[in-house]
Order: structure tokens, then sequence, then C-alpha cells
């Protein structure tokens, strides 16, 4: 079933186009990768798909009765994130505001939904800890929680293991695998293409020339050949 699907999407900024003609739908169940250079408009796509930047053409369509408010979002840290003085309990609770609506407070059920994401990352022992004082494999377990808390559908996680060091990343792709098997669609923004090949089933591959497909398809396609190759520092004849 599709969770989400762009047509003809045109991204940009002062009338100056990023991407254009922009094609694709995720699936339920999907695992999405984004690849391509720096400046490729990668994390412009993402704002836009959480209705955070207007596209200049295109729609995008959201199914299973998916709202925007309930995406879960993984952003990249900035250094005043990073620092940021609230206990780990409350960050996490904080996922949970769009499903109070008005209400100044939160209520029992999503109490037990935060203890339910800290358990699932495994930092519950966390909770009252000061996030500022966590490393930075703790600080992303601690913001996946939180957006736990706000889908049970759909994440999307730009450049999620930024800054991480091997260990931790690895761990953090196989926390971000079992999600998806668990039944959780998901879209990352990302540069490691091995990791991208390695656990996505589809590559939207943005460049000059857009490609989307299953994993397998970029593999035999030229796009992908070629961004391998270059990524594995082979030469290119």
């Amino acid at each position: 079933m599709s969770l989400l699907s762009v047509q003809n999407l045109v991204l940009g900024y002062d009338n100056h186009i990023i991407i254009q003609d922009l094609n694709f739908t995720v699936n339920a169940g999907d695992y999405l990768c984004i690849v391509g250079e720096n400046g490729s408009g990668k994390s412009t796509l993402v704002r836009t798909l959480l209705r955070l930047h207007k596209p200049m053409e295109g729609n995008i369509c959201l199914g299973d009765d998916l709202k925007p408010t309930e995406i879960g979002y993984l952003p990249q840290q900035t250094v005043v994130q990073k620092d940021f003085p609230a206990s780990v309990r409350e960050i996490v609770l904080s996922g949970c505001q769009a499903r109070c609506g008005r209400r100044p407070f939160y209520n029992r059920q999503e109490k037990q939904l935060a203890r339910q994401n800290m358990e699932r990352m495994d930092i519950l022992d966390l909770a009252h800890r000061c996030y500022r004082e966590l490393s930075g494999g703790q600080q992303q377990r601690v913001l996946l929680a939180r957006a736990l808390c706000a889908t049970q559908k759909l994440l999307l996680l730009d450049e999620p293991v930024s800054g991480l060091d091997p260990k931790v990343t690895a761990e953090m792709y196989d926390l971000i695998r079992d999600l998806n098997r668990d039944g959780i669609t998901i879209i990352m923004i990302s540069h490691d293409i091995s990791a991208a090949i390695q656990y996505a089933s589809h590559i939207l591959h943005i460049s000059k020339k857009i490609f989307f497909g299953t994993t397998e398809e970029y593999l035999k396609s030229d796009t992908g050949k070629l961004f391998v190759a270059i990524e594995s520092g082979d030469s290119i004849v």
C-alpha cells in the first residue's frame, strides 16, 4: 500500500530550481535511501515531505490515512541541539506533542509510549540523565525514540549516523533495519552508499539525472555503477 507518492515535484528557492520532474512512490514496509552529491537537494526534499518547505510545482500525496503530524523525523543535529539542557525522558516525551493537540500535558498513554520507545532503544536507564551529557550514539538513540513517539508508520532520517564512530554507526544501522523489519517504513538520507546498498530496498539518487528504483535495479544502472565506483575509489574507464 502506498504511504507517500511524489508527482512531478519541482523544488527550489527564490525561483532557482534545485530539483525538477521528481516522481517516486514509497509503499508500506519500504526502506528508501536518498543519495546524491552535496547540494543536490536531498535535505530540501525531506523538509518538503514534512511540509516545512513549499514546492514550486507538483504534489505530495499521503496514503493509508497517514497525516503529516504522524511522520517521525530525526534531523541532522546542530551544535546547539547537542547541548540541549533537558532530560532524556523530557526529549522523548516531546515526540508525543502532536498527539496532545491543545492539551497542555501528557496523559498516561503518552508517558507509557515514551517508556516503551526508550526500552526499544535500550536507553531506559538514561531516562533521568541530561541529554547534553550523553555520547553521540546515545543522543541519536534518544532522538530516534522521540521520533518513534510520533509514528507507527513512517520515519524520515536525515544522516542519522553523521559524526558517529564505526562501531556506533553499525549499531545505528542495525537499529534502523530492525525497525523496518518490525513494519516501520524508512526514508533515509545517506552519504554512505555501501550502507544504502546493504540495507535499503529502494534507492533515490538525486543528480542531473534522477534515478528511482529497487537497490538491485540501481546496481545495474549506469548511475549506480558510476556512483558505486566513485565511492569505492575504483577507476572509471
